[in-house]
């Protein structure tokens, strides 16, 4: 525990709180009637026989106060396994106490510990705020790369092609 803040590995018990993040964190991003997870999905993808999704929990004075969703990715140019933050969220109650960069410092140590040359992320164009945060440590937006992604019916149409 360094200054209040103590990152650890998300339980099993903690899944009321995960999704109960998870929904913080879609209402901020203005997504909330997206979000279709239930505790049974998020239970077996995070603590089911062989999970391929992790969850930190980050807490501030013992209090629950965000979290990383993260999974390993892998870079075929670098031949090696990255690490992909799916989600990282800090209730607005906790902002401004070190929380985010702890629950990024933890993912960072690993990727160095474990020899992956990369940790990555997207972030919405408008979140101004984590820009700035995720820029003033030193991570660089990938301005060349743009997102796609099939979903919905179009996800449906192209498994029939």
């Amino acid at each position: 525990m360094k200054n209040g803040i103590l990152i650890r590995k998300a339980e099993p018990a903690d899944g009321p709180l995960i999704l109960s993040l998870i929904r913080e964190l879609a209402d901020y991003e203005k997504g909330l009637d997206q979000v279709d997870a239930r505790p049974d999905m998020l239970a077996s993808a995070l603590f089911g026989e062989r999970p391929r999704v992790f969850c930190n929990i980050a807490e501030y004075g013992g209090a629950p106060a965000g979290f990383a969703i993260w999974f390993y990715n892998f870079s075929t140019w670098r031949g090696r396994h990255g690490i992909y933050l799916e989600d990282l969220f800090v209730r607005p109650k906790f902002r401004g106490h070190g929380i985010g960069k702890a629950l990024l410092a933890d993912l960072a140590r690993r990727a160095v510990a474990e020899g992956c040359p990369r940790l990555e992320w997207w972030v919405l164009n408008w979140n101004a705020p984590a820009i700035a945060f995720y820029k003033a440590l030193g991570a660089e937006p990938m301005e060349d790369w743009t997102v796609f992604r099939l979903s919905g019916e179009a996800l449906a149409q192209a498994a029939k092609e």
